[in-house]
């Protein structure tokens, strides 16, 4: 596969607020907000060439959980934002693969990719939720391996896709989903589909990135540090000589806050002159980082779309370059 993260390049971008609102990241000015609000900020998020839109994933949140039960569906609000957001990469962070039929998900994503134009990233997860699960019908237990044998799916399906040769198949051999001489169409933009990128930051999910994804979404302080976790990634990638393949290594930001401050704004919020936002973003170049997961701290829709465009025009400029986008549909 080709990097679609080039060398001395960073991807950055946003998970989109209001598409869900779980008490863990959820701002007072969410809770009123639906599609409207999520469009403006789509529009500005693209006119700031932020780099891209992630939108994350449930299906059937337990009631007493203390989670929303709002999470827009993915691929329709990924499909919705490529419709919306033409400069921007699209990024599932992350889809919960492991309760999902790795065709289905390989079918989906495909469309999605060739819909856009090649900008799709599909970033997979083993998911948290047991009874969510449960109520799938899908075995919590196993999800790990489940999720390792769909990600080897996917991937033949999304390599075996051939817009020139419609007879093409495959087929698939694990045990959970064995498949004889099928095919699945349309075939992705870009020739061996979106990149994969695995989320999770236990050592098990480290692992599985390095041997399996084409990167690594850290869904927080791994064990051990961040250090320790991207040099594990080397040592694994290297024994599965994979050390030459791209890989992209992801990071979950601080806030971010320019301009004035907010009520509540917490101590390791990066804010300040704009300049000095840049200065510490870029420092995580130096950790072999070139994904950045950004988020803003605000007050009000206008206010956020504010933000994403203040650091378009003023943060930004002060960055690594963000990956070219597919130019057209043979990119």
């Amino acid at each position: 596969m080709v990097a679609m993260i080039g060398e001395g390049e960073q991807l950055r971008g946003v998970q989109l607020p209001i598409q869900s609102k779980s008490p863990t990241f959820v701002q007072p000015w969410e809770a009123d907000a639906g599609p409207a609000e999520l469009a403006r900020i789509a529009a500005a998020a693209d006119e700031s060439r932020l780099g891209y839109v992630a939108v994350c994933d449930h299906v059937a949140v337990p009631t007493d959980l203390n989670i929303s039960s709002t999470w827009y569906d993915t691929v329709a609000t990924l499909a919705w934002l490529g419709a919306r957001c033409p400069n921007l990469w699209l990024l599932s962070h992350v889809y919960v693969a492991a309760y999902r039929h790795p065709l289905a998900v390989a079918k989906s994503f495909a469309t999605l990719d060739a819909l856009t134009g090649g900008r799709v990233i599909l970033g997979v997860g083993a998911g948290h939720v047991q009874r969510e699960f449960e109520a799938l019908g899908v075995n919590f237990d196993d999800r790990g391996s489940a999720l390792e044998e769909a990600i080897v799916a996917v991937r033949t399906a999304f390599e075996a896709a051939n817009p020139g040769d419609v007879d093409a198949g495959f087929s698939l051999v694990g045990k959970r989903y064995p498949a004889t001489s099928v095919r699945v169409g349309p075939a992705p933009t870009r020739p061996g589909g979106p990149p994969i990128w695995v989320g999770g930051s236990s050592p098990a999910a480290v692992r599985r990135a390095a041997q399996l994804g084409d990167g690594w979404l850290p869904q927080g302080p791994p064990k051990g540090g961040m250090r320790a976790a991207i040099q594990r990634i080397g040592e694994l990638r290297e024994a599965a000589g994979r050390a030459d393949e791209p890989f992209a290594v992801g990071v979950l930001c601080e806030p971010i806050r320019l301009g004035d401050p907010i009520e509540g704004q917490p101590d390791y919020t990066l804010s300040g002159p704009a300049e000095n936002v840049a200065d510490r973003l870029a420092r995580y170049a130096s950790r072999g980082i070139n994904q950045l997961q950004l988020s803003f701290l605000a007050t009000s829709v206008d206010d956020y779309c504010d933000q994403l465009l203040r650091f378009g025009q003023e943060v930004a400029p002060h960055l690594p370059p963000s990956p070219d986008l597919p130019s057209d549909p043979a990119a």
